[in-house]
């Protein structure tokens, strides 16, 4: 799916790099698929703000995802492609046999009219979701779920996608995004394919008020502040700032923050790439 690139007629679109929209079919969501979302601006029950740099932002609801999948063995036929404002990647609108309709996260190479399907049946087409038992070795997979029947929680935003090396037991080796290896129960779901809208690191948001319609606030560097607010603050002239790290202290570079107890530990073949 191409991008564009726009014309400078105004100084905000030097730069910018838009989507092209092209797989999309449809600006207007199924209604009865829609949930409301209530911003909080980053403040807590109490008024107070907790999380620095939020605030504004565009309207938006939110698109009910079918993330568990757990509908089995019938078919759904896929109605339309859509664009999702509380995601990087674009979803797909699908009505079962039934007609109960939902929307799922829309893999790569998905077109409108297209039959997918999920439970221990179905083929390993892109687009279906079946346990990882039944999908064949160095498959593209992604929406992988870690507890079976939990629905998908890794491998989600646009353009990734997870490759099954190996099974052995009850396990099988998933090698994901981020270049980790590691152990999933065989009885978890995933789907077959790469998820879509893979240009999406391509765009260029080309002006500061782009930032501010995703709710985004502007951002202070720690090195231009006092050292009372930052520990890399202060300092006379343009001082660098020292070494990397959070406002509490916590070392920001090759730090390792990850519990040395945590139980999920002994299913990591293989750390993270650097």
């Amino acid at each position: 799916m191409p991008v564009k690139k726009l014309k400078p007629i105004t100084p905000g679109q030097r730069f910018k790099i838009v989507n092209g929209f092209d797989t999309i079919t449809t600006d207007k969501p199924e209604k009865s698929l829609l949930a409301p979302i209530k911003k909080s601006g980053g403040r807590n029950n109490q008024g107070k703000m907790t999380m620095r740099y939020r605030g504004g932002g565009h309207k938006k609801r939110y698109r009910i995802i079918d993330f568990k999948r757990n509908k089995s063995d019938m078919p759904a036929t896929v109605k339309s492609i859509e664009y999702d404002p509380n995601r990087t990647a674009f979803i797909a609108l699908i009505q079962y046999k039934d007609g109960e309709k939902a929307y799922i996260i829309a893999p790569s190479g998905l077109k409108v009219g297209q039959t997918v399907q999920s439970g221990n049946k179905a083929a390993a087409d892109i687009g279906n979701a079946l346990p990882l038992s039944n999908i064949p070795f160095g498959s593209i997979i992604s929406c992988i779920e870690l507890v079976p029947g939990k629905g998908a929680v890794m491998v989600r935003s646009a353009g990734t996608f997870a490759q099954l090396t190996a099974k052995e037991g009850k396990y099988v080796t998933i090698k994901l995004p981020s270049g980790e290896t590691r152990l999933i129960l065989s009885d978890c779901k995933a789907m077959v394919g790469a998820v879509s809208n893979s240009d999406h690191q391509l765009l260029i948001g080309g002006k500061a008020g782009r930032s501010r319609w995703l709710g985004r606030r502007p951002r202070t560097r720690p090195v231009v502040m006092n050292p009372v607010d930052h520990p890399m603050g202060g300092g006379e002239g343009r001082a660098s700032g020292g070494h990397p790290r959070s406002r509490k202290g916590v070392p920001a570079k090759g730090f390792k923050t990850r519990s040395l107890t945590k139980s999920s530990n002994k299913h990591i073949l293989e750390r993270k790439n650097k």
